[in-house]
């Protein structure tokens, strides 16, 4: 199967055409507001107020404090197509104050006071200074991040209901939230004098924009026509190096595997601010469908209190598929699936309530099954290093209505 060669002459006359075309067509949106609701640094902190005052007035009591958060799990999660994400059933677990769970209770208390101190100052923590902070909390300091780390979901777990997220408390990642380049430009604030601090994404050289921790505050403008969100870094320079995103008129952005919370965020208030449709460009295997694509677009189970905020409803699956390995002659540039694909594919098919809601997507599950095999999105470089750019992008996108939900 060989390569058609697009000459660099033709594609920068087509994307002047485009970009010219779209000029009169500036698309906008401001900073998000969710449910209307402006202040949730107060809301943060009246919530934190009344849950210790809850203990402390149930302790005083002679009565043993609780404090209730859901369950964070795919077991506790459902899906609805008109939801479009992962919701919470409901079912809750309690954290009692007894012999047992005195250093949690102790811990969860703990950095409910870190968060109050740091909305009230306007300060932050990354979650590793969270545990490093806890490290002067005598008995009830953290052995290792993940126990703070789950102890923090807890909190986040119980706000949830008031719309007060991990970042609304000052906790941020240590990982920044992924890249960006293309038709964009990203509207700041200088955290000193207030001034707009504008970032075009279109104008970056060799680099790219980088999506902050926090991403609510941010104004967008474009003319682009669609998101591409692009699971590896490699691919992604590929596509910057050569300016696909003004070929194709488009917004670029590298998930870098499971994309972050800040990416998801970024990209579904491109999605929904600027109406733009967003595709989703991942390899061929049930790492790449089942979790990098699904937490894209529904997020997660343990992510499941947020997830109304913090995934992308309207992506669509552009590939890797099963079907592109055969469609496209790379049967001879897989990989066999090992047992831990398998098992995640199988998993996938049992317990996710989002494959079980799409027969196409159980469909293509089951023939990469009986394949065995994986692709990446590299697998494209046989038929040249630009192949993907010159033949297989353009292919897919003429055919949107084809794509995977």
């Amino acid at each position: 199967m060989a390569a058609k060669k697009t000459t660099k002459k033709k594609a920068t006359k087509k994307a002047t055409k485009k970009v010219t075309k779209k000029k009169a067509n500036l698309r906008k949106a401001g900073p998000a507001e969710r449910s209307g609701r402006k202040d949730l640094r107060g809301v943060a902190l009246d919530s934190i107020q009344e849950v210790a005052e809850d203990v402390r007035k149930v302790a005083a009591a002679g009565r043993l404090p609780d404090m209730t958060m859901p369950q964070r799990n795919l077991a506790n999660v459902t899906y609805d197509r008109k939801a479009g994400y992962f919701e919470l059933k409901g079912n809750m677990k309690t954290r009692t104050l007894d012999v047992n769970s005195v250093k949690t209770f102790a811990q969860t208390l703990r950095l409910m006071a870190l968060a109050k101190e740091m909305v009230a100052d306007e300060d932050f923590a990354t979650k590793r200074e969270a545990y490093y902070v806890s490290k002067n909390w005598g008995d009830a300091k953290f052995n290792e991040q993940r126990e703070s780390d789950t102890v923090l979901d807890d909190i986040e777990g119980m706000f949830s209901m008031k719309e007060v997220t991990r970042e609304t408390l000052r906790f941020v990642p240590e990982e920044h939230g992924g890249s960006v380049v293309g038709n964009l430009i990203v509207v700041d604030k200088d955290p000193e004098t207030g001034e707009d601090i504008r970032s075009d994404c279109a104008a970056m050289g060799s680099g790219a924009y980088t999506v902050p921790s926090s991403v609510d505050h941010l104004s967008f403008e474009t003319t682009a026509d669609f998101v591409l969100a692009i699971e590896t870094g490699g691919m992604f320079q590929r596509l910057n190096h050569h300016r696909y995103w003004r070929t194709a008129n488009c917004i670029l952005v590298e998930m870098g595997g499971v994309p972050t919370r800040a990416t998801r965020r970024f990209v579904r208030r491109i999605a929904d601010g600027l109406k733009l449709p967003v595709y989703a460009f991942v390899d061929c295997d049930p790492y790449g469908i089942c979790n990098i694509y699904r937490t894209l677009k529904v997020g997660s189970g343990q992510a499941a209190h947020v997830n109304r905020d913090f995934c992308v409803p309207t992506a669509q699956f552009l590939g890797v598929t099963p079907q592109d390995i055969i469609d496209f002659g790379l049967e001879d540039a897989t990989h066999p699936l090992q047992p831990v694909d398998v098992k995640r594919a199988k998993d996938a098919l049992k317990n996710d309530p989002f494959f079980q809601a799409y027969p196409k997507w159980k469909k293509a599950i089951n023939q990469m099954l009986k394949m065995g095999v994986r692709a990446e999105q590299q697998a494209f470089a046989k038929w040249g290093l630009n192949f993907v750019i010159e033949e297989y992008l353009p292919k897919k996108i003429a055919a949107t209505k084809n794509f995977l939900p």
